[in-house]
């Protein structure tokens, strides 16, 4: 093993440590603390498990490469992730809190009524977070591949025990704390490389203000070599698919179940909507840094590999090549190594630059200690979610309303186990680049969510019936645009990471009309949705209580 693999495995080794270790700390005792830490976490630490949950492998390992590889395009990603998070925090997450239950799919149950619409949130929710969960693995494998150079698929089965170890221990209140720390990794490792390179290239260690002069360099060199334009918009795709992606991106953040039940995990309203306004701070930290991170990356690419001899590669190229992630192709002129001779898979991107650009021993190995705590920190939120699907809402709710708390904690927990293996195995042979895979997980969260969570809240007729229809409409449509697309079936120009678009339509068409054609709900649950919008920090069961009241019933 060379120096640097050496380097990097002992960061990553210590890291994992301090994960396991904040997780036997902070070990589940109760369903409480297993599911919503206990209800007890402050409001600006919770915004930073936020900020780690989303960080995902997608954000750490993926957006800079797609940025840098579809330039404007990419963008869709960085303002649809933001963007949600602001429909969240306002429209949801609040009200959401105070209801005062434990999942999604238990606040849709106990909304509307119905165990039905419950068991198809459950099923649903299990569905987007494989989906997702599969992202994360890949990710991992990416990064430990690179790291011993091995086959990824390989780096993905390690990955699959580490997270099965740390997860299954702390449920929420362990994933909680540990996705803090995974946070603090993260942002460090992927915010000291582009000082360095802002420093190397423009002088200036302040990347954020001189990338700017690097992207008018980034045009010239193109338009030199006949290339489109970096910045050019609508390049790599049409204009339809790029709204249609930023809406799908939008959407589906503010109806992801694993970010969502961060929020129960606060004790007031109040609480919930600071979260999410740190959440957002912590968030912009690496949104605004991942286009630096793209025009940084093409830039020493442009300068420093394109134009040089084939048969005199650079050393970095060596190990990359046996991970499968990246290709040469021998069709340059006269042997010289040119933009199209690289096949660049997106999600090498991030990884490979700080070599490319010889930042160093140590910067290598935060880099691939901070894409681990990414794609690490998702994965076990996404565990925690599939979790208490399965053992909260279909056990616990609808098949042995009796079990006892440790029942109910040991189920948890090998729900946990069985799905770390299954997403792993998904994950050996993932069937997309890893945000391509996430956004057919917001996809699926948005066409079978937002519609029903929204109108759950701001609107009181909506019913158990129109509710059911829509989810059901919302989730087919989805899942069968993205299988149609990904078969060369296009309508409007929109491909298949921009299929929440049709679905959220049908949900939303769906559930106004079945609701207005069926009876309306009862008074009760009128009056639950009505006291759900009253920003008193209390409970449903406290402000039923103050509504009866003020009605005067």
């Amino acid at each position: 093993m060379d120096q640097q693999a050496l380097v990097s495995l002992t960061l990553i080794i210590l890291t994992f440590a301090l994960y396991i270790g904040i997780s036997i700390y902070h070990r589940a005792k109760a369903t409480s603390d297993f599911y919503v830490a206990s209800r007890g976490v402050p409001a600006f630490w919770n915004g930073m498990a936020i900020g780690g949950d989303w960080m995902s492998a997608a954000s750490f390992i993926g957006m800079a490469g797609t940025v840098m590889l579809l330039g404007y395009d990419g963008l869709a990603y960085i303002m649809g992730w933001t963007g949600g998070y602001l429909l969240l925090t306002f429209l949801l997450a609040p009200q959401l809190r105070k209801y005062g239950r434990f999942t999604v799919p238990e606040f849709i149950g106990d909304r509307f009524d119905s165990n039905f619409a419950r068991l198809i949130g459950a099923i649903a929710t299990i569905i987007i977070s494989f989906t997702y969960l599969i992202g994360q693995l890949s990710g991992s494998g990416v990064v430990i591949g690179r790291l011993l150079s091995i086959p990824s698929w390989v780096g993905v089965l390690i990955g699959v025990a580490i997270i099965a170890v740390y997860a299954t221990l702390g449920g929420m209140k362990g994933v909680t704390w540990t996705q803090v720390a995974q946070y603090l990794i993260l942002i460090t490792a992927y915010v000291i490389p582009i000082v360095f390179m802002s420093l190397q290239i423009t002088g200036n260690p302040l990347p954020w203000l001189t990338y700017g002069n690097v992207v008018e360099e980034l045009g010239a060199i193109d338009r030199e070599l006949g290339l489109s334009e970096y910045f050019a918009p609508f390049d790599e795709g049409s204009r339809a698919q790029f709204l249609a992606l930023l809406f799908t991106l939008m959407i589906g953040t503010a109806a992801l179940p694993h970010v969502i039940v961060r929020f129960y995990t606060v004790a007031t309203m109040k609480a919930a909507r600071w979260s999410g306004a740190w959440a957002l701070f912590f968030i912009g930290i690496l949104y605004l840094s991942a286009p630096v991170y793209a025009a940084f990356s093409r830039f020493v690419i442009m300068n420093d590999v394109v134009g040089q001899p084939l048969d005199d590669l650079p050393a970095w190229t060596e190990p990359w090549l046996n991970t499968g992630l990246l290709e040469v192709t021998a069709s340059g002129e006269q042997g010289v190594l040119m933009w199209e001779d690289l096949i660049i898979h997106a999600d090498i991107v991030v990884m490979a630059t700080p070599e490319i650009a010889n930042l160093g021993t140590f910067v290598i190995g935060m880099i691939a200690a901070g894409a681990m705590a990414a794609a690490l920190s998702t994965a076990g939120g996404l565990l925690i979610t599939v979790s208490s699907s399965f053992a909260h809402d279909i056990y616990y709710r609808l098949v042995n309303p009796n079990a006892t708390d440790s029942t109910r904690l040991r189920a948890g927990r090998i729900a946990i186990f069985a799905a770390t293996i299954v997403a792993g195995l998904l994950a050996l042979d993932p069937p997309g680049v890893i945000t391509q895979i996430v956004a057919w997980a917001f996809a699926i969260a948005g066409g079978t969510f937002f519609p029903v969570l929204f109108l759950g809240v701001w609107w009181t007729r909506i019913n158990a019936k129109g509710a059911i229809a829509g989810m059901l409409g919302g989730l087919t449509t989805t899942l069968t645009y993205i299988f149609l697309a990904m078969n060369g079936f296009i309508l409007f120009g929109i491909g298949d990471t921009g299929a929440g678009v049709f679905g959220v339509t049908v949900n939303f068409i769906l559930v106004i009309v079945v609701s207005l054609m069926t009876e309306q709900p009862s008074q009760r649950l009128k009056d639950e949705a009505i006291n759900l919008r009253y920003p008193e920090q209390m409970s449903y069961e406290e402000g039923q209580v103050w509504l009866d009241d003020t009605s005067g019933k």
